[in-house]
C-alpha cells in the first residue's frame, strides 16, 4: 500500500511538472499574443522616415526592386537566405576581432570549466531517480514545443491581421530555428560525444561510434535559444523578453535535470543558439515586410 502512495505521488509530481511547463508555454504563446495586439492598436510599428537621397547616381528601377526583392523577408526568399546564413555562421570565426575576446574568453573558459566537472554533475549533483528525470524530459519537450511554435503562431497572426512586423517575426524566428538545426547537426558530426546515460556518464568526446545521437551540443536548448533571440529583439518587451528567456533557460535546465544532456552540452547549445538568432536578426530585419 505504501509502495503504491509512492508510485501515485510520483506520477502526480510528474503531472504538475508537465502542466507547469504546459502552462509557461501558453503563458508565452499569449504573451506574444498580447504583445502583437498592443503593437498593432497603438501604431508603434509605423513607417520610419525616408533617408534624404545621396549625392552618388541612383541605381536604376529594375536594379533596386531585384536587391529589394532578394532582400524582402519572405516565406519564399527563406531557402537563400539560410544558404547566405549557413556561409556567413561557419565562416564567422574567420571574422573575429580582438575586442570578441571580451565574451569569448570568459564563454571558453566556464565550458571547459563545465566539461572538467560533467561527470560529477550528473552522477553526483542531479537526481536519478527515474520518474523525476523523465518528468524533466516531458517538460523540456513541452518548452521547446512551445519556443518551436511561437514563430508559427506568430506569423499566422501577422498573416489575420495583416501586421507586417509579427510576420516578419514568425518567418525570422522559423529561419532561426533552421538555422540553429543545421549548425547543431554539424557540430554534433564534429564532437561525436557519449551521452549521458552511455559509459557511466563519462562523456567521452570523438567516439564516432555513437552516430547521429552525440549529446554535444543540446540541440533542444539550441533551437529554444535560436527562437526566443528573434522574438526577443523583435519585440523589446520586458515581458515578452522575460518570458522567452526563461522559457528557453527551463529547456536548458530540465534537459540536464532529466539526464540527458551534460552542462557544458547546455550551456554552449544555448550560447550558439542566442548567437544564430542574433545573426539572423541583424541580417535581416526590416522592420516591416515589403
Amino acid at each position: 500500500m505504501a509502495a503504491g502512495f509512492l508510485n501515485n505521488l510520483r506520477k502526480d509530481s510528474r503531472l504538475r511538472r508537465m502542466s507547469l511547463a504546459g502552462v509557461i508555454s501558453a503563458a508565452l504563446l499569449f504573451a506574444l499574443c498580447a504583445a502583437v495586439g498592443a503593437q498593432t492598436a497603438d501604431g508603434q510599428d509605423a513607417p520610419e522616415p525616408e533617408p534624404p537621397l545621396p549625392d552618388a547616381p541612383v541605381p536604376q528601377p529594375a536594379e533596386t526592386a531585384k536587391g529589394r526583392d532578394h532582400d524582402a523577408v519572405t516565406l519564399l526568399n527563406t531557402p537563400k537566405h539560410i544558404l547566405e546564413d549557413q556561409a556567413g555562421i561557419w565562416t564567422s570565426p574567420l571574422r573575429l576581432r580582438p575586442a570578441d575576446l571580451k565574451w569569448l574568453a570568459p564563454l571558453a573558459l566556464a565550458a571547459g570549466a563545465a566539461i572538467v566537472t560533467d561527470h560529477c554533475a550528473l552522477s553526483s549533483v542531479i537526481s536519478h531517480d527515474a520518474p523525476f528525470n523523465h518528468a524533466n524530459v516531458d517538460a523540456s519537450n513541452v518548452l521547446t514545443g512551445g519556443l518551436i511554435a511561437a514563430p508559427v503562431a506568430l506569423y499566422g497572426m501577422g498573416r489575420l491581421h495583416l501586421d507586417a512586423h509579427a510576420q516578419e517575426a514568425g518567418i525570422l524566428g522559423g529561419e532561426a530555428i533552421l538555422d540553429g538545426l543545421v549548425v547543431e547537426q554539424g557540430l554534433k558530426m564534429i564532437f561525436w560525444r557519449e551521452r549521458p546515460s552511455a559509459d557511466s556518464g563519462r562523456g567521452r568526446f570523438f567516439q564516432t561510434g555513437i552516430g547521429v545521437d552525440s549529446s554535444f551540443p543540446s540541440s533542444h536548448s539550441m533551437l529554444a535559444w535560436s527562437s526566443a533571440a528573434v522574438i526577443a529583439q523583435e519585440y523589446p518587451n520586458r515581458w515578452v523578453q522575460i518570458g522567452v528567456y526563461c522559457a528557453a533557460a527551463g529547456v536548458g535546465i530540465t534537459r540536464m535535470l532529466g539526464q540527458e544532456h551534460f552542462p557544458s552540452d547546455v550551456l554552449v547549445g544555448s550560447t550558439v543558439g542566442w548567437l544564430v538568432g542574433h545573426y539572423v536578426y541583424r541580417k535581416h530585419h526590416q522592420g516591416r515586410l515589403r
